[in-house]
């Protein structure tokens, strides 16, 4: 490590880096998984669970007991404990934190203005955002009757703000421009979020170029799936696709505008190697399975940081590998619950 990088990880990032990596022994293990699988019902779910580390946020849960209760808890731990970092880190590490949680607000933003589109009610849409995601202007999102006004009323003091284009200011709410919407915000910011990571340099940029470079490749990837077969033209899907990825500019992305099926698709991602392996794992039509290869991609990278130390990719892999944990105790709570006990398998992405 050189003396520069020591001087921009300083003794109280060490600190809470050390928590992180503390915190990792906390993950449910494949035993805890295997365990949950034989449970009988959501109490026996919510009995396992008393006995770790989200024992504080799981036992005094009060009520009928759905899945959606027993991820709420899991979600407060999470949220707990990211709140205890952000509290106690130093610049620039508390703007990297903060960055990490960007993501949560765009996915926030799009499920109050959705929602208020289909006359859902405002309080209930607030109780599904991600606590991560929540700004003080949240609620007034739904006076918002075209993109000018959600920037111009709600958005301009927020974080979100210097993501928004003149274009995007111009357009009406409507299903397709929402989620123009969602993934024109998720751009920039995985752009800008690349730049942060770039200036904090060393380890941190080498480990967090590979994070942002997966995810910005997936978006592309999701966004392609997507977009087939709606009036989403092959401009805009390229105007869609992050600056940077290994599908940048000519590995893939081109290729993606102009597919049409996920034959077209999956070719056009098998041009990068690391994509063929994960490609690989699927057959023929398997396009429903993709979704889990990613997400077990996604964890191996996540758990890949914990081998390098003095650097902040591991807030944003642990922040990942928490967030599918609580995925794989959802879906293990689901099969219970609605007697698929032999499903359980088929969801669970493993962690460490």
């Amino acid at each position: 490590m050189s003396t520069s990088e020591m001087c921009l990880f300083n003794v109280k990032d060490g600190f809470l880096e050390g928590i992180v990596r503390g915190y990792k022994l906390g993950l449910l293990t494949s035993t805890d998984y295997n365990n949950l699988s034989q449970c009988e019902n959501l109490e026996d779910i919510k009995l396992y669970l008393t006995g770790t580390d989200y024992a504080p946020f799981i036992s005094n849960e009060a009520g009928p007991l759905h899945t959606t209760a027993l991820v709420e808890c899991c979600t407060r731990k999470l949220v707990h404990d990211w709140h205890y970092l952000l509290e106690n880190a130093s610049e620039p590490l508390a703007t990297f934190l903060q960055y990490c949680t960007y993501g949560h607000m765009i996915d926030n933003v799009v499920l109050i203005v959705t929602g208020c589109l289909h006359e859902r009610d405002v309080q209930d849409l607030l109780d599904k955002a991600h606590p991560l995601g929540v700004f003080d202007a949240i609620a007034t999102l739904a006076v918002a009757q075209n993109m000018k006004d959600l920037f111009r009323l709600v958005l301009v003091d927020t974080p979100l703000a210097p993501y928004f284009s003149e274009h995007l200011t111009s357009e009406d709410l409507d299903e397709m421009n929402i989620e123009v919407l969602r993934n024109t915000l998720y751009k920039a910011y995985l752009d800008d979020f690349a730049s942060l990571c770039n200036e904090l340099g060393g380890t941190t940029k080498e480990v967090m170029g590979d994070l942002l470079a997966f995810e910005a490749d997936r978006r592309a990837l999701n966004i392609t799936l997507n977009s087939i077969g709606t009036e989403l033209t092959r401009d805009d899907r390229r105007r869609l696709y992050a600056n940077f990825g290994l599908l940048h500019p000519n590995g893939g992305q081109n290729e993606l505008a102009v597919a049409e099926d996920f034959d077209q698709i999956r070719a056009a991602m098998e041009k990068c190697p690391p994509y063929q392996a994960i490609f690989s794992k699927l057959g023929t039509g398997e396009a429903v399975m993709l979704d889990k290869i990613l997400y077990e991609e996604e964890a191996r990278r996540c758990m890949e940081t914990y081998e390098q130390q003095f650097h902040y990719g591991v807030f944003y892999a642990y922040m990942k590998l928490r967030e599918q944990e609580i995925r794989n105790v959802m879906w293990i709570a689901e099969c219970v619950a609605q007697g698929q006990k032999g499903r359980i398998n088929d969801g669970i992405v493993p962690l460490f």
